[in-house]
């Protein structure tokens, strides 16, 4: 614990952790045998969403307006996210256990002839799918679990050397109470089995960091975590980590009998002093600061955001943002890694050069 907090003191905050000079408190290895909960890097939320069909929005709008401009954002295919420097992923996941269930949405068929092309048939494959909601907001520019954690993979691959990359998962159940809209089944015990065989079936053991591994010989995960668990920058490079950003009720599915998170791929978004605690949410770094900071001394990584709902966005406010960063959250999400010109020059970049930094959390 002593050297790992040597090594965060030796490493500038101004570093590079992804390409680090020789420069004096930049060496390579000086920021390698940083723990892996020291960085702070930007992330995406909704990671796959593409925008919604202009006409298929105005429906919307029409019938609510400020749900609307919430959802009115989109990103580019997440290897061009990655290249620009995200190091965090958001993808939603729906269960398709008939196979088709999302492949003739309501507000597609509501366009009629109109309506703006979609290729669907990724949607009639087997496998989870990624998306929004599934009758209104169904676009996305990976519809297939497995075809995004292609994409992830391959630009891991090709940049070995990458901070640990936090993929984190949302379940969709149910949807909009409408005719004709599509309700998402819950995820049952072989639905969440599912999570973790399509993860594998991509991504070898080598380059997963788990909870088992994290946890190691100690009899929590929130034990480890608070005792140096996380790997170095040196061990971690080149790998990935999962972890369900959801409501305790589907943790606890994920979870099964478990005491802590055996066996499993992904870490949870759990209360602190779980024993399955090592990852948090808390997305409001303002109201949450103490929160946030107490997770972090606590030895969690935590994800939280600069931005929500188009808000920031049309307002040019970057109050949020600040606060995100100088909270020390490992992970900072938002919809703005590039400006939306509709709306004015609001952007989230990191407060540093390059892509990762050393956290400001003390």
């Amino acid at each position: 614990m002593l050297a790992a907090l040597f090594a965060a003191a030796a490493v500038s905050a101004t570093c590079n952790l992804e390409a680090p000079t020789n420069a004096a408190g930049c060496t390579r290895d000086a920021v390698d045998r940083l723990p892996m909960n020291a960085i702070q890097v930007v992330g995406t939320h909704n990671s796959y969403k593409m925008a919604i069909a202009p006409n298929e929005l105005a429906t919307i709008r029409a019938l609510n307006a400020k749900e609307a401009d919430a959802i009115d954002y989109a990103h580019p295919p997440l290897a061009e996210q990655l290249d620009a420097g995200a190091r965090q992923l958001e993808i939603d996941l729906a269960y398709d256990p008939d196979t088709g269930l999302y492949a003739t949405p309501l507000g597609f068929r509501m366009a009629g002839a109109a309506a703006v092309p979609y290729d669907f048939a990724p949607l009639r494959q087997p496998g989870l799918k990624v998306l929004h909601e599934p009758s209104v907001d169904y676009r996305s520019v990976c519809p297939l679990f497995q075809s995004c954690l292609r994409e992830i993979r391959a630009w891991s691959k090709a940049h070995p050397d990458h901070v640990p990359l936090l993929i984190l998962l949302n379940l969709k159940e149910g949807g909009l109470s409408l005719p004709g809209a599509v309700k998402a089944p819950a995820f049952d015990a072989k639905a969440m089995d599912t999570i973790d065989t399509e993860i594998r079936a991509v991504f070898p053991e080598a380059d997963l960091i788990t909870p088992d591994k994290v946890q190691g010989r100690k009899a929590t995960l929130r034990e480890a975590v608070s005792s140096a668990g996380w790997p170095t920058l040196k061990d971690a490079r080149g790998k990935v980590m999962f972890a369900l950003d959801c409501p305790p009720d589907q943790v606890a599915r994920y979870r099964g009998d478990r005491r802590v998170l055996e066996g499993r791929v992904a870490f949870v978004n759990i209360d602190e002093a779980s024993p399955a605690a090592g990852y948090i949410t808390l997305n409001e770094p303002i109201a949450d600061a103490a929160r946030i900071s107490a997770a972090l001394k606590a030895g969690l990584i935590v994800r939280t955001r600069a931005d929500a709902d188009t808000r920031e966005a049309r307002a040019n406010d970057t109050q949020r943002q600040a606060a995100a960063f100088a909270s020390g959250a490992q992970y900072v999400s938002t919809d703005y890694m590039r400006p939306d010109t509709r709306f004015g020059p609001y952007a989230v970049k990191l407060p540093a050069k390059g892509t990762a930094r050393r956290s400001p959390a003390p």
